[in-house]
């Protein structure tokens, strides 16, 4: 990662940043050199990708091929009214100017694959799941292992949301090899078993607060502070306000 000087006009947007001990000028440049994928531009790609371009991530990559419907304008919150049959990706690249002309958005208007997932990931230092389906949480995850590259997953529920950090190619500080996605879930559910969110319903403020969890484990990672949910789930009850993190750990095989 080469880290570029930061201008006049940055020092005085990222001024909070930089008078943080635990990032200072050299952190924010890690962030300005930082290239973060965003598979999603839904209820939690929406503030992902608001606060990574808000805190000055230099560039992000954002996939989805989904248009905007007027059911998304509840919970995601990049998107206007005026967006409603626009690509996502497109919406999201215009919001995403306005928040911080600096960050270089690299919009890919199409589904994650096997096809392209292993090029796609491969171009960029941290990812981001905001997907709302197995098939590609699965995929995505063995990609960014295969690929060496940190994953911070989360999901939600009409209530309840939980998110964890992947980096299963290195290991914890004594040694040990970090837990990967099939740890924590072995295998897919079956099908029909978790409802998605037409048909269960999600409450609009969830994924901001996963979202948002989520973008604060891209920033640890890059600047190299903090301890991210590595080995940990974070799960989320917002109808109680109850947060609980559970352990876990890469599993035996034979």
């Amino acid at each position: 990662m080469t880290m570029a000087a930061l201008s006049q006009a940055e020092i005085e947007r990222f001024a909070r940043h930089i008078v943080l001990r635990e990032v200072g000028g050299v952190g924010q440049q890690k962030l300005k050199a930082a290239r973060v994928l965003v598979v999603g531009a839904g209820g939690l790609g929406s503030p992902v990708l608001l606060y990574l371009a808000a805190a000055g991530i230099g560039t992000l990559g954002v996939i989805d091929d989904d248009i905007v419907s007027t059911s998304n304008l509840q919970r995601q919150v990049i998107h206007p009214s005026e967006a409603v049959g626009r690509p996502k990706v497109e919406s999201a690249v215009e919001a995403l100017a306005h928040v911080n002309p600096f960050t270089v958005v690299e919009p890919v208007k199409a589904r994650l694959t096997a096809d392209n997932a292993g090029e796609l990931v491969g171009r960029y230092d941290v990812v981001v799941d905001g997907s709302d389906n197995f098939t590609t949480r699965y995929l995505l995850a063995d990609t960014c292992a295969a690929a060496g590259r940190p994953l911070v997953t989360a999901a939600i529920g009409a209530f309840d949301g939980s998110i964890t950090t992947l980096l299963p190619f290195a290991s914890d500080a004594d040694g040990r090899p970090n837990p990967g996605y099939r740890d924590l879930f072995p295998t897919p559910p079956p099908a029909g078993v978790v409802p998605a969110c037409a048909e269960a319903g999600v409450i609009g403020a969830l994924p901001g607060i996963l979202g948002s969890l989520q973008a604060m484990e891209v920033i640890k990672l890059v600047c190299g502070i903090g301890e991210p949910l590595i080995g940990r789930l974070l799960m989320v009850d917002s109808l109680a306000m109850r947060f609980e993190t559970v352990r876990y750990r890469r599993r035996k095989t034979d």
